[in-house]
């Protein structure tokens, strides 16, 4: 049994982690932190410690592992209490604010023979899941073009924001997901160009973000906007004999803010057909098809499945530290744009 506790009680912890740690049998969570309790906009879990004092949650010898759920600007001063007291440490993402603070952090880590590692649970979206399966089926042939689309109708967010801060941008908060999942399936490119904007104005929110990734013999486009009132397909492959469209995201998110919860439900996050992707594709004697992939089952509790094995069985972490200090680079770079 890993025995884990939290730091932070609001949407981060309740939403996206919650549901899944508490769905694992070798898993159990004691103790949640919180600076003040007597918020109650989520539902306590019965069984778990909820507490004021950070000390009774660093201190507590049975928690091995500490989940960092705050906003990115006390990451590091929790994830580095964290790690002066033993503990492993999951890390929200972004996982840091900047590349210098990411890497004193693996290095801090390493010198204390403890895990640190950033919770990039969109590594287990269906969608992804599932575009990977194509490219590996072969069908397309050789890779030349990848579209990843994140996008939202939501222009009250970047209007009512009257000023710009970096690490609050659209970039940050939005672009990690997609830009981690290019990472850990593709590597790191040999080139980036950033077109990273805020569409209001100078001084106003990032709102829109599109980014190229050229490797060798193929580009990945990775691309966001908060005026999309129709967003464009989540994912669009393209190769030498074939493409594959993918118009919808993985439906985890959609059933957590629904309470449709992970546990008792075995068609959480599940695709419906009318979610699945298409593959168009010539074959070998050049014959045309046309055909619907059953989408991959995303599950964003494998990031705990992952941490279980590397702090229990000794494994190696799933997300690289390299993979993190790149991405960090990415969000640095991309933003320096904007003012």
């Amino acid at each position: 049994m890993l025995t884990i506790g939290y730091i932070g009680n609001g949407k981060s912890t309740n939403r996206y982690h919650l549901p899944f740690s508490l769905n694992r049998e070798n898993i159990h969570v004691k103790t949640i932190y919180a600076r003040s309790l007597q918020k109650t906009e989520w539902e306590r879990q019965s069984g778990i410690v909820y507490t004021d004092d950070l000390q009774e949650l660093l201190l507590d010898e049975d928690i091995q592992m500490i989940v960092v759920c705050t906003h990115t600007d006390s990451h590091y001063s929790y994830a580095k209490a964290a790690l002066d007291h033993g503990k492993h440490v999951l890390v929200e993402k972004p996982f840091m604010l900047t590349k210098e603070e990411v890497a004193f952090i693996f290095q801090y880590a390493k010198e204390k023979n403890l895990l640190i590692q950033c919770y990039q649970n969109r590594r287990y979206d269906s969608d992804f899941l599932t575009v990977k399966k194509v490219i590996e089926s072969g069908k397309l042939g050789d890779l030349l073009e990848v579209e990843m689309h994140y996008d939202y109708f939501r222009p009250a967010i970047p209007e009512k924001t009257s000023s710009f801060s970096a690490h609050n941008s659209f970039l940050y908060g939005h672009g990690v997901h997609t830009i981690d999942q290019a990472i850990s399936y593709f590597g790191k490119p040999d080139d980036i160009t950033y077109d990273v904007r805020q569409l209001l104005g100078t001084g106003r929110m990032n709102d829109y973000f599109d980014l190229d990734l050229f490797y060798p013999s193929f580009k990945v486009s990775i691309k966001s906007s908060f005026f999309r009132l129709t967003s464009r397909p989540r994912f669009e492959v393209y190769g030498k004999k074939g493409v594959f469209v993918k118009e919808t995201e993985d439906r985890q998110e959609e059933h957590l803010k629904l309470f449709y919860l992970p546990k008792g439900h075995d068609d959480f996050g599940v695709d419906l057909p009318g979610h699945y992707g298409t593959l168009t594709y010539l074959d070998e004697s050049g014959t045309y098809h046309e055909e619907k992939v059953i989408s991959e089952k995303g599950d964003y509790a494998r990031v705990y499945d992952d941490m279980y094995r590397a702090i229990m069985d000794d494994q190696d972490k799933a997300v690289q530290d390299e993979e993190t200090i790149t991405v960090m680079d990415i969000l640095e770079q991309g933003i320096k744009g904007c003012e």
